[in-house]
């Protein structure tokens, strides 16, 4: 199908999902419309400069998103959710936002609305922040309108923060050091939703993991040793809370390592990158940037 003329609205356009999703959409040649709260902040004001639409809107607002929405050919939906930090948000808010947007969408005319949900959805986790996304699964499944569902696995990026324990040369993460656990790099993600508004065709109805990589924990810790030319050990994060210790029942259980069939991934969407070919690419500056905050002891921005 042709993208020229038609506009997709993109939630979360600030953050980094949206973020990758509007500039794969820009360089796809659509027209990408962000909902943001405050136009002329710094990172709406980025998005103004690379060619975006933005517009004012808010998540509890129906009548912004009724504005936004109008005319647009698809919408891709993405929530904060209780577990990101300053967020602000609740499980309830979740759900409430992310059946909203679905809703405002079906009764807008929207032709196709690609919500990006999580690896654990489809079964009950005990974890409120991940059994949200049944519920807005579930929703946006009972509606009348081209849908599709991406479940992304854990970002690349989360691997290359200080907090991880990259500041005393040491990676710590959920899965054991000899188990694999799939990931995506955050541009990838972008250019899988790309893909799936330019073929409605192939797409509506379908759920899709996503993911570009799997690899252990020692792996992960070799490829980190080889791109930042200094020693990287691994080990698994010390269960400290209630909420940590789910998190990796759920890595044992398989549930939150991720099942996407990388293979056959790979052939619909070659541009997919591995660990290592991401440390090289668009890993490598926040790479050297953490390095540099822990060499100084400076966190970064």
């Amino acid at each position: 199908m042709t993208n020229i003329g038609k506009t997709v609205v993109v939630l979360g356009a600030t953050g980094q999902q949206g973020g990758s999703v509007a500039a794969a959409l820009r360089a796809e040649g659509w027209v990408v419309r962000a909902v943001v709260r405050d136009p002329s902040g710094y990172r709406a004001r980025s998005l103004s400069a690379s060619g975006v639409e933005t517009v004012r809107g808010d998540l509890g607002d129906p009548e912004s998103l009724r504005a936004a929405f109008a005319d647009a050919h698809g919408v891709f939906s993405v929530q904060p959710n209780s577990g990101q930090a300053g967020a602000g948000v609740t499980d309830e808010d979740e759900v409430r936002f992310g059946t909203a947007v679905a809703d405002i969408a079906e009764r807008c005319g929207v032709a196709h609305l690609v919500y990006s949900s999580a690896v654990t959805a489809g079964s009950t986790t005990g974890v409120g922040h991940l059994d949200t996304k049944n519920r807005i699964e579930a929703h946006v499944r009972d509606l009348d309108i081209a849908g599709t569902i991406i479940r992304p696995a854990t970002f690349m990026e989360l691997l290359v923060t200080p907090e991880i324990g990259l500041d005393r040369g040491h990676l710590s993460f959920l899965m054991r050091p000899d188990q694999a656990m799939q990931f995506i790099a955050v541009r990838d993600i972008g250019r899988i939703v790309a893909a799936v508004f330019g073929s409605p065709e192939s797409y509506v109805g379908r759920t899709m993991e996503i993911a570009g990589d799997a690899l252990t924990g020692n792996a992960l810790a070799g490829h980190l040793t080889q791109a930042a030319g200094r020693p990287i050990s691994y080990s698994r994060l010390p269960a400290r809370d209630e909420v940590l210790g789910k998190l990796e029942a759920l890595v044992d259980s398989g549930r939150l390592v991720g099942n996407a069939n990388l293979g056959a991934l790979r052939t619909e969407f070659p541009f997919l990158l591995r660990f290592d070919r991401w440390l090289a690419g668009p890993g490598a500056g926040l790479l050297e940037e953490t390095l540099r905050s822990t060499d100084t002891g400076i966190a970064p921005r």
